[in-house]
C-alpha cells in the first residue's frame, strides 16, 4: 500500500474520531478530542497492520478485538446513581465504540460507510437529545403509583 494511502486512512480515522471527540467535550463529557481520535488512529493502525497479510481470518480476528476491547473501554464511564435508577456515560461509550468502528471502516478504506457513519452520528448527536426530550414529554403517561 502506498503511503499517501497509509496517511489517508489513518488521517481520517483521528479527524473523525476527533471530531465525535469535540462534540463529546463540548457536552462536558468525559472522553474528548484526544480520547476518541486515539481510539480512531488505534483501530485502523491495527487493521492496516494485517489488512495486507492475505489472511482474511486475522483481519476478521484484529477487528473482533478491536470492538471487544473498546466495548470494555466503554463499559469504564457508565455509572449508576440513585440506586441503580439513573444511568450517565451510554452515550459516551457508545461514541467510544462508534469511533473504534470508523476507525476500522477507514483502515479498510471504506469511504462511503465512513462519510455516512459520521454525518449520522453528527445528526443523531446533534438532534436526538432534543428528539428524545419532545417525545418523552409528549408520549410519557404519569405514573399511577
Amino acid at each position: 500500500m502506498e503511503m499517501v494511502e497509509v496517511i489517508l486512512r489513518v488521517g481520517a480515522a483521528v479527524v473523525a474520531g476527533a471530531a465525535l471527540g469535540l462534540n463529546r467535550d463540548l457536552h462536558g463529557k468525559p472522553t474528548g478530542v484526544r480520547t476518541l481520535g486515539l481510539v480512531g488512529l488505534g483501530s485502523a493502525v491495527a487493521v492496516l497492520a494485517v489488512s495486507d497479510s492475505h489472511d482474511v481470518s486475522a483481519v476478521g480476528r484484529v477487528i473482533q478485538g478491536i470492538l471487544t476491547g473498546i466495548g470494555f473501554l466503554g463499559a469504564g464511564v457508565i455509572i449508576r446513581t440513585n440506586e441503580g435508577k439513573q444511568i450517565h456515560g451510554l452515550t459516551t461509550a457508545a461514541c467510544a465504540w462508534l469511533t473504534a468502528c470508523i476507525g476500522v471502516t477507514c483502515g479498510a478504506g471504506e469511504w462511503r460507510i465512513v462519510l455516512i457513519s459520521v454525518l449520522f452520528a453528527f445528526v443523531l448527536l446533534t438532534f436526538g437529545g432534543r428528539l428524545e426530550k419532545m417525545l418523552h414529554s409528549r408520549l410519557s403517561q404519569p405514573d399511577d403509583d
